[in-house]
């Protein structure tokens, strides 16, 4: 397992809310600005993951004979590298150099691409689709807490992140063969567990040593907007044919 102690440092507290879906009260969204990473580690670690899924779908396309299947990976790599470019961008405006900002996640993130990538491409793309997927809502909900600069990265991560034709070819052979079923099953299942893991690092998990909350105070935090997190990702789960 990745080790992701490299997060856990002393930052200056934001604020960090989920969308409005109703499922957290506006107490635990007060609460949560002590958890929140500083506006640059936020920016640091958004940009370089868009940049990691661009990376991994670009080996894909070259991976794969298929014209189709490379036309459906083209276009998800195309729109993680607008949304790269579009956090780059925003870094910039803010007098900060990107490559600063990224370096620092580069090795940590890598690892966690490398534990992820499947042994066959229908599970990498599984792989680039369940991850990004609830990477990207992680990341939404923090945007919200770091003003107009979090609103114009909430902006980038809207954007369409033209998986849709990825998720057809999953679920044509989800749909047309029980073993490929079981087999993605089980992996979505483990990509789960590290991509909590991801989440969870980049908060600031230490506050309960800085403050009065204990670890358990601390945890009841965490724990609605980690719900929230795995709702969307059952759905996501639920449109592809498979249970969460």
């Amino acid at each position: 397992m990745v080790n992701w102690q490299f997060w856990r440092r002393p930052t200056p507290a934001r604020i960090l809310r989920l969308r409005p879906r109703g499922e957290l009260t506006g107490a635990v969204r007060v609460e949560f600005q002590e958890l929140a990473p500083d506006v640059r580690t936020f920016l640091g670690q958004a940009a370089y993951l868009q940049l990691g899924y661009f990376e991994t779908l670009t080996r894909l396309i070259r991976a794969t004979p298929d014209l189709a299947e490379k036309e459906a990976l083209s276009l998800a790599a195309g729109a993680a590298l607008r949304k790269h470019r579009g956090i780059i961008d925003v870094i910039r405006d803010g007098g900060d150099d990107p490559t600063e900002l990224m370096l620092p996640f580069q090795e940590q993130l890598d690892a966690f691409r490398r534990e992820t990538i499947g042994a066959r491409p229908r599970e990498t793309m599984l792989t680039v689709h369940i991850t990004a997927g609830m990477l990207d809502d992680f990341y939404l909900a923090l945007a919200s807490g770091y003003g107009e600069t979090g609103r114009r990265v909430a902006r980038v991560l809207r954007f369409d992140h033209d998986r849709q034709q990825i998720a057809q070819l999953l679920v044509e052979t989800i749909g047309s063969d029980e073993e490929w079923r079981s087999l993605l099953s089980m992996w979505a299942r483990r990509l789960v567990g590290d991509t909590l893991l991801v989440a969870r690092a980049a908060l600031r998990m230490d506050a309960a040593d800085e403050g009065a909350r204990t670890g358990d105070d601390v945890e009841k935090v965490v724990e609605p907007v980690f719900t929230a997190l795995m709702a969307a990702h059952a759905r996501r789960m639920d449109a592809l044919g498979l249970a969460a």
